[in-house]
């Protein structure tokens, strides 16, 4: 099943550079430089994207992980200011942890994880990474985590239709 595309033009969104790379590609002549940047774009309301650009600049390089970024939108189900449940996300050897906090804890997330979050306008959270720290795949984990978290919401959702279908009294998502 297909996740429906989200109209970036339609959002407010910023765009925070996570990490910029040198790259060398050793030549006839000598190295030959260039760029990898790595970028977060959201709103603050839910909508986030990660994308990676390569480029012989860095503003072409930022430009263009911006563009990707944009095409690879998602919604994150938020309840509050948090996540509605624990969740973890893998990619790689990259494992990110997250756990919904009371109102008032604040982001504590550290590397790549942090600007996520923040793009997506979660504001009370515990996270942990766990195996490697490369930004990249640690970036690509918490949006699988995200992933995760939106098929579970709509498998629960699923759920609880199918149980009132049934003729079963439903109080609050639990059976009474």
């Amino acid at each position: 099943m297909a996740e429906a595309r989200i109209d970036p033009n339609s959002l407010d969104l910023t765009d925070r550079v996570v990490a910029i790379n040198r790259v060398a590609k050793v030549v006839k002549g000598g190295r030959r430089f260039s760029f990898t940047a790595l970028v977060v774009v959201g709103d603050g309301q839910g909508h986030v994207g990660v994308g990676l650009g390569k480029a012989r600049e860095v503003p072409e390089a930022i430009r263009k992980s911006v563009e990707h970024a944009k095409k690879d939108l998602l919604l994150v189900p938020l309840k509050d200011t948090t996540i509605p449940c624990e969740i973890t996300g893998h990619f790689g050897a990259a494992r990110v942890y997250l756990k919904p906090a009371a109102q008032g804890t604040g982001v504590i997330a550290g590397g790549a994880v942090r600007p996520v979050l923040e793009a997506a306008g979660v504001q009370d959270i515990l996270t942990k990474t766990l195996g490697t720290n490369n930004p990249h795949n640690v970036l690509k984990a918490t949006m699988d985590a995200f992933r995760r978290l939106k098929r579970l919401q709509s498998t629960y959702a699923a759920r609880r239709r199918s149980m009132e279908g049934e003729g079963q009294e439903v109080a609050g998502g639990k059976e009474a």
